[in-house]
């Protein structure tokens, strides 16, 4: 934070409760960068969440801009200054997120993480930027607000799983827009163990799920872009039960009919594309995300990956929605690397 390249700001350090030596060490940074930086810290003595711990912030912070990062968030020098000039420059701007990068790369895990976030996130938000001029979602780990249209808003909300996808649609439904400054580097950390993996993933599709039940009118009423997208996730649960189902009677196939048949030539049309998707994505994040050329090696892997973990995390979303619509809003934390 202090070796940020913006010329004034101040920085709020949120302990929401934790039971290690977090808020002793915030006090200890205080003291240390007194002369660098003004430091503000807000210690909660309830834990409730990530959303309501940055309501808190929000009443103390004291910008006409915030910007919201993690704990593990390690931004590049000129993102606050890139988010910031993006939101100046278009005042119908409620919120802009900045561009995440792997920085955790020891394991296949992480590997293949990075590849999600330069070849598949990032083009995700660049298009739906490009074809919709909205993006479903802002990235919790950056993004910055316009303070109007965060107290338009009412702040985070604590009820959610994710409160930065519901975020992102109570902007819209109050007439603001959502953008994406791919400029605006965060480095991240990422789990690096299956089980923390498949429950950070569950959590995200959990959250879709509520933005979409909480959203659906938009669907009718909401501008064309937004419509495309909400119909977009539509499609992503209808293909993971679907896929679902498809599993089923390839296992009953090959249990009591002992034949199996694929279409070798959907397979090569589905291998090439993301051969295509990955090249793009490689070429397009090589200088800013520090790629090195045999990371394309892991694609094969990857599409199998990406496969299974979004269909898992999708169908245990839809079923702790059935088997619980009132969730709390609060989540222990993923592992963050090995």
């Amino acid at each position: 934070m202090a070796n940020l390249d913006y010329p004034h700001y101040e920085v709020v350090l949120i302990d929401d409760c934790s039971t290690d030596e977090t808020l002793a060490m915030m006090y200890r940074l205080k003291q240390q960068w007194a002369s660098r930086l003004a430091l503000n810290i807000v210690a909660l003595p309830v834990n409730q969440g990530k959303a309501n711990a940055l309501n808190q912030g929000f009443k103390v912070a004291q910008g006409d801009y915030l910007v919201a990062i993690d704990a593990d968030s390690l931004l590049a020098p000129d993102a606050v200054a890139q988010l910031i000039t993006t939101l100046q420059e278009n005042p119908n701007y409620g919120a802009v997120t900045g561009k995440p990068v792997v920085r955790n790369r020891t394991s296949l895990l992480g590997r293949l993480q990075l590849l999600e976030y330069v070849a598949v996130i990032d083009l995700i938000k660049k298009a739906q930027s490009y074809l919709t001029g909205s993006i479903t979602t802002v990235s919790g780990v950056l993004v910055a607000f316009r303070r109007e249209a965060l107290t338009a808003v009412g702040g985070w909300n604590p009820a959610v799983m994710t409160e930065d996808i519901d975020i992102t649609w109570r902007m819209y439904r109050h007439h603001w827009q959502v953008a994406y400054e791919p400029q605006a580097i965060c480095w991240i950390l990422v789990p690096e163990r299956f089980h923390g993996l498949l429950k950070q993933r569950q959590r995200w599709a959990r959250g879709g799920l509520e933005v979409l039940l909480t959203n659906w009118r938009g669907l009718f009423s909401a501008p064309l872009g937004q419509r495309w997208l909400l119909l977009e996730s539509i499609v992503s649960n209808v293909w993971a039960v679907l896929t679902a189902f498809g599993m089923l009677v390839y296992v009953f196939q090959l249990a009591f009919l002992h034949s199996l048949s694929l279409d070798g030539n959907l397979l090569v049309l589905m291998f090439s594309l993301n051969g295509i998707q990955f090249t793009l994505g490689f070429l397009a994040s090589q200088g800013t995300a520090q790629l090195a050329g045999p990371e394309l090696l892991l694609v094969p892997i990857y599409v199998l990956y990406y496969w299974l973990i979004n269909l898992a995390s999708c169908l245990m979303a839809i079923g702790s929605y059935l088997v619980n619509p009132q969730r709390s809003g609060t989540w222990r934390s993923p592992d963050r690397g090995l």
